[in-house]
């Protein structure tokens, strides 16, 4: 394999054993060096945040949480591939965000298909696979230069800022996330999602009912979220004709 730069790796993963895997297979990339381990939670994310790397290699399942929990302490810059084990929804998670991912026992090509990815960047510019649905996890990048999954049925609404878009989980929880609400429409499809303004979207499984506002907007209650959203007059047909379908009134 010969990547255009060197990748400075960090592996973490809390079996020995598994560290000593992947450290005999990453020996055979001479474009890659570890330069840092880790077993546990706290470890790993010390060395997250003081180390030089270019590659986090990530083991799914950790003592004591997830590695999920690492992503907001990976460098932005950096790229991740995730190390699962035999969980099957993870592994749909990683497809449709066209993220990478390793399966153990991990296979000498498949590990130089990723290491590849990784040294291209080809992951930034991947679309995702197919449209999402409510049991999927959807990888997000926030505002604030941090990265997580969140669970596409927590979704309530998504209203447009600019290029970025403003997230609202049915917990209250408010995402300042760096994806367009054009993005956000193509890859939920129409089948749960629906747009009711030209800055909004929501989640319909969350529909609760609607209040009349005016002649051309109405108040949309949903589940989750404490404030009405508005409506526009434009949209009310095709919103009207999803919610009967949903056995559901406007």
């Amino acid at each position: 394999m010969a990547l255009e730069t060197r990748l400075k790796a960090i592996v973490i993963d809390d079996e020995p054993a598994a560290r000593d895997d992947l450290r005999r297979l990453l020996a055979a990339h001479a474009d890659v060096v570890i330069v840092g381990e880790a077993g546990r939670l706290a470890a790993a994310e010390e060395l997250l945040r003081a180390a030089d790397y270019d590659l986090v290699l990530l083991d799914v399942e950790l003592r004591g949480g997830t590695g999920f929990e690492l992503l907001p302490h990976v460098r932005p810059e950096a790229r991740t591939i995730f190390v699962t084990a035999h969980s099957q929804y993870a592994v749909r998670a990683f497809e449709i965000n066209a993220l990478d991912y390793l399966v153990k026992p991990i296979a000498p090509a498949r590990l130089e298909a990723a290491l590849r990815r990784a040294g291209s960047h080809a992951a930034d510019s991947a679309p995702m696979r197919d449209a999402l649905v409510p049991t999927d996890l959807v990888h997000v990048k926030i505002g604030n230069g941090t990265t997580r999954f969140i669970a596409v049925a927590d979704i309530a609404v998504i209203e447009s800022d600019e290029n970025y878009s403003r997230v609202m989980l049915g917990d209250r929880t408010s995402l300042h996330v760096r994806r367009t609400l054009k993005s956000w429409e193509d890859a939920l499809g129409s089948a749960h999602f629906a747009r009711v303004h030209r800055t909004t979207i929501i989640n319909l499984a969350r529909y609760r009912g609607s209040d009349r506002q005016t002649d051309e907007t109405r108040l949309l209650h949903l589940d989750g979220i404490a404030e009405p959203v508005r409506a526009s007059f434009r949209y009310l047909p095709e919103l009207r004709t999803r919610l009967t379908a949903l056995g559901r009134e406007l």
